[in-house]
Parts: structure tokens; sequence; C-alpha cells
């Protein structure tokens, strides 16, 4: 549907465009913009995938911009200069920036010809990755009423298409694309096993070529990696603690295939062109089918077969039946939480709009004894009522790992025993860190040793140079702007019913995602496409339930031949199950299966103490 896309933005049409991961979407903003006179801005959350986009064109001779957090103001500055007055095509910008006053300043002498907005699902309410800085986007159409824009995603369900085209103010003549989401060479299974451990291991032995792991958490990781490193898979880790040079190694070497397997958290893979991904494991449930469906689409975008592997177990499922209530807090939560905001930052009742903080959000959950997880869903919450605003960098802390050996570590401490304290401060306070990247708050570390923040900053930074650790300090400082006035106790309000409504779509969400796992006869592309309000997709006869169907259709013919063959093959020498497998190249191996298993009920087969199947006499 590229061309058709195309064209319609062209002709300066607002444009929903509904492309699988994979399917193109860059190029339907990029190549009408080439062909216009003007530059287009580009709305993207994802730091990473802007430089990529950014480096990419630029290689083709195509000038293009960056504002992500991180810069310093004169570097944003500079880049707005260099958008609005140079030879530049695309500028890229997280929503955040948009409502800076540079950003506006600049805004005027820019002279969009086009507004792209990758990740379009983010700006509705119902979607399941809803970012307030989003909703920012509409201020633009207003600014530029002339100037189309094309929102693009992977995945959306019909209010979520409704919702985007109805906040973007998308105009009466505006176009839906919509591609199919049927991906006939992705097989997707989703397996219960007793060790999750062992499956991997037996999935990445038997499926050759580059593979992804997705997990839940940072630790998980390098878990995963190195329990598969020990039984000789090319495997490495990724997540978003660690530093920008080390993820972006990482990621080349896993696109140029020196890393066969990367074990990762779901910031892999955004905006990355690998073709030949042979198989996506997903070691965690998914929270939504939205979710699964984009990452499981990283496999086999040459279009052939693939594997997309889902293993789940049920403390998982029962856990994500109860995340809609941490994830929206009661009203009684909010305003408890709001109250120990405002008295932490000591703003009186009816006064604070526009007040600017900086904001530690592991102290502030120290002083006054909070659950952290209800803490950062709760300032969420209060972000989306547009009651405060919080930085980038407010959920990003610091991050360690020791980067020495024990004996080494024991040398240095007797040599340097100023800095003995903080070495024994982070190995009692951070489990694991010794071998994994932890999150680490200097506030708190300061605390504990009774030490000036900057004195703990100044340590590290030390001991960072001395390579005994290594220290990544936050970009930038966390911030938390106040939107409205403090309201007195009693006044304390909130939309709930919009709260309401979004945690029965979480609900509804996580539902369908435990229903897909949980059904284990209708075909997976069948089950994703009718989510996806896609009723065109066929059986796609590869993925598990499929072959379930198909083994169970095995007829009275196939069976004879399939068992006299065993039996001829078994009397002239005993063979070990896999390579007895491998001598039906035609058959499903489910059907091979079936009737050795039936054989074996029926003492026709035995199996001997080395494990090899033989004929009994």
């Amino acid at each position: 549907m590229q061309e058709a896309i195309i064209q319609a933005v062209v002709e300066g049409k607002d444009v929903l465009a509904l492309l699988p991961t994979g399917g193109g979407k860059s190029i339907c903003f990029q190549v009408p913009t080439m062909m216009m006179s003007g530059l287009c801005i580009v709305v993207s959350p994802l730091i990473a995938l802007m430089k990529d986009q950014v480096e990419n064109l630029n290689k083709k001779g195509i000038p293009a911009l960056a504002i992500y957090s991180g810069m310093s103001f004169p570097d944003i500055k500079k880049t707005l200069q260099n958008a609005a007055f140079g030879n530049y095509k695309f500028l890229y910008v997280s929503p955040e920036r948009i409502e800076t006053n540079v950003f506006k300043e600049f805004l005027p002498a820019i002279k969009p010809c086009l507004i792209a907005v990758d990740e379009a699902h983010c700006i509705s309410q119902w979607g399941y990755d809803f970012r307030p800085a989003y909703l920012h986007i509409a201020r633009l159409r207003e600014q530029l009423p002339t100037v189309p824009i094309i929102a693009l995603t992977a995945s959306a369900i019909a209010s979520v298409q409704d919702d985007i085209c109805e906040r973007l103010l998308f105009s009466k003549e505006s176009m839906r694309f919509r591609q199919s989401f049927a991906r006939p060479n992705l097989s997707y299974s989703v397996l219960t096993p007793a060790s999750k451990q062992k499956k991997l291991l037996d999935i990445l032995q038997h499926v050759k070529g580059s593979a992804i792991v997705y997990c839940r958490s940072r630790k998980q990781t390098q878990e995963l990696s190195d329990m598969l490193q020990l039984h000789s898979i090319n495997a490495d880790y990724y997540h978003a603690g660690l530093d920008s040079a080390t993820r972006t190694r990482k990621q080349e070497q896993w696109i140029q295939g020196k890393i066969n397997t990367i074990v990762c958290t779901n910031a892999f893979g955004m905006g990355i062109d690998k073709p030949d991904v042979r198989v996506v494991v997903h070691y965690n449930m998914p929270d939504s089918l939205e979710n699964y469906y984009q990452e499981a689409g990283r496999a086999g975008r040459d279009n052939q077969r693939a594997y997309a592997v889902l293993l789940s177990d049920p403390p998982e499922m029962e856990e994500l039946g109860k995340q809609a209530a941490m994830r929206y807090p009661s009203l009684a939560s909010l305003k408890e939480l709001y109250n120990a905001l405002m008295n932490y930052l000591q703003v009186p009742a009816g006064i604070g709009e526009g007040q600017v903080f900086d904001f530690d959000v592991n102290h502030f959950t120290q002083t006054f004894q909070l659950n952290k997880r209800l803490v950062v869903y709760g300032l969420q919450a209060l972000s989306q009522e547009e009651l405060i605003y919080l930085s980038e960098s407010t959920f990003k802390p610091s991050t360690v790992v020791f980067g020495c050996s024990k004996s080494d570590l024991y040398e240095f401490e007797t040599q340097h025993p100023e800095l003995e304290e903080l070495t024994k401060c982070l190995l009692r306070n951070y489990e694991g860190i010794y071998d994994f990247t932890a999150n680490v708050y200097e506030s708190h570390l300061a605390k504990l040793l009774h030490l000036p923040v900057e004195d703990i900053k100044g340590q590290l930074k030390q001991l960072h140079r001395y390579q005994i650790i290594v220290y990544t300090p936050q970009q930038e400082k966390p911030q938390l702007s106040i939107l409205k006035n403090r309201m007195y106790q009693d006044d304390f309000s909130f939309d709930m019913d919009r709260l309401q409504l979004q945690k029965k779509q979480f609900e509804e969400r996580a539902k369908a995602m435990m229903g897909f796992v949980e059904n284990r006869t209708k075909c997976r592309s069948v089950q994703i496409g009718n989510y996806f309000n896609d009723d065109t997709i066929q059986a796609c006869g590869i993925c598990d339930n499929c072959i379930e169907q198909r083994t169970e259709n095995l007829t009275e013919k196939e069976f004879a031949a399939i068992s006299a063959n065993i039996i001829q093959l078994l009397t002239a020498s005993p063979l070990s199950a896999q390579t007895l497998l491998e001598k039906f190249p035609d058959a499903l191996p489910a059907h091979v299966w079936k009737v050795i298993h039936f054989l074996q009920a029926e003492q026709i087969v035995g199996t001997n103490p080395a494990g090899t199947l033989f004929v009994r006499k």
C-alpha cells in the first residue's frame, strides 16, 4: 500500500496508515517529503530510533536532524536554526520537545510541508502505550492548519484508530490504509514447558540463524545470555540500562551476524531492519496482543519461514490478571500521593502553577515510605490528568556495575580506604551489582553514608576512572513541573471515569492476551487478525494449533505407511528418535511421533539403555 499512501500524502490529505512491523512505514513519509518543497517534522518517542533514521538518511545524502533528551540548550538551538534556515528535509523530535518555548519560537521559520507521527497509538488514551506528551501534537495542527499529517502505527484496534484521527483533528477528506495482519511465513506457537530454560535451549539449538529472546527484566537478560553461552550458543544481552555506546555496539554485532542471539527487554528492536531473523522467543508473556504482534513480527521479514514462540506459565497468567489494580490506582491512593508530593515540594494550597522543581523519585518514595510501583503509576496518572509534568529522565536513574575481579577490589580498597565505604555500601544495598547492571540513586547512597550528594557523585566517578565500576550518570536532572495550583485537601478532584475506562481497556487487552495463550484450537494468525478487526485472514496451516489439527487428521493410509517404514528401518538397525524423524522429510514430525508412541504402547517398538529405538522380537 506504500504507493497509495504516498499519493494521498502528496495530495495533501491527512492519512492514518496501519502497517505491520517491517511493513515499510518510514518510506510512506520519507518519499513524499522528498517530492515536496519543505521539511518534514517527524514525532517519535524513541531516541534510538531517531538516531538510527537520521544516520541512515544522512548516509543516503538526505540531510536530516534530531532533537532528543540529553542535548544541551545551545545544541538544541543550533539544530533548530539549521532546520529553519538550512537545506534540511527531516527534523526528528520527541513529543516532549514540541511544547518547549525554543521549539515554538523557531516553528514559524521551519515551515514544514508534512508532520509524521510515528507510533501514533501513543496519542490515544485507549492505546496500550498512551503518552500524555503526544497530546501536544494536536497543537501543531492548530498552529499549522494547512500542513497534512500522516499517523503511522503497526497495531491499533478500531477504537484506537478512531481516537487517533479525532485527537489529531483529521479533516473529513482524510484516508485510512490498513495492510492485512497476516504473516503467511511466520509460524506462531505457545508452549507451557516444565522448564523454560531447557525449552529455550532446545529451540535455539534446532532453529538456525538470528534470534531474539524477549525477557521482562534487565537482570534476566544477562542471566539467560550467560546460560546460553555456557551451552555454546553465540548470545549477548541488551537493555536500556546499558550505556549508549555499549547498546550500539551490541546491536551492530547482532545485525552483522557476529552475535546470533540477542537476549533483551522490549527496549530492543524498534526501527531495526534485519530481515533474516529466524525466531523470536518471548520468555515471558507480554501484557497485550499489540506488543506481542509487534515484537513477534520482527521475525521473517525476508518472507522465508520463521518462528514466533511464546513460553507461558500459570503464575504469569495470574500476575497479568492482577496488574490492572496496580497500574490504575484508586481515588484515595491518588489523593494520598498528590498530597505527599505537594508536601514534599513544600507547595502551599492555592498556588504552585508554573513552578518547576528538581525531583528525585527515589528520595520522595523513601521519605514517605511509599510503594515504588504505585508511585510510578500514580505519577503517570497525575501527569495524564495534566496536574503535573515529568521530564523524560524522571524514571531513568544512574546505573552501576562492578568491572573488576574481587581480588582486584580487595587490593584497591587497601590502597584507597577513602573509597572503601562506598564500594561496601554498593555491594550491601544493591543485590547482584557485581554481576548485573543496577539502577542506583546517589541521594540514597548519600543518606546511607551521611555525605553530600555531590561527594557521592565524585566518588562514583573516581571508581569509574579506576575501572572498579562502570558508572553511567543520569543524563539530565529529573524535573517536575506543576501545571495547576495545588488543590485544597477537601477539593481534590480527578477524572476517575477516564481512569476507570483506561483500566477496563487494559483488562480487556490482558484478557485477550490470556485468551490467545489458552486457545489451543483456533489458528493463531486468525486470532491475531480478528483482534485487530481483520476478518480476511485464513488459517495459516503452520502455527501450533493448525499443526495439531492436521495431526489429528492423520489418515489410516498415512498411519500404515509410516508404521511400515518405521518397523523396516528399526529392523535394519536401532536408531535415535531424531535420526528416525529425519528419515521422513515429507511427513509432519507430529504424525511420525504419533505412530512411534502407538508402536511403543503396543510393545512393538522399545527403547534400549542408550536411548535408541528398536523393534521387539
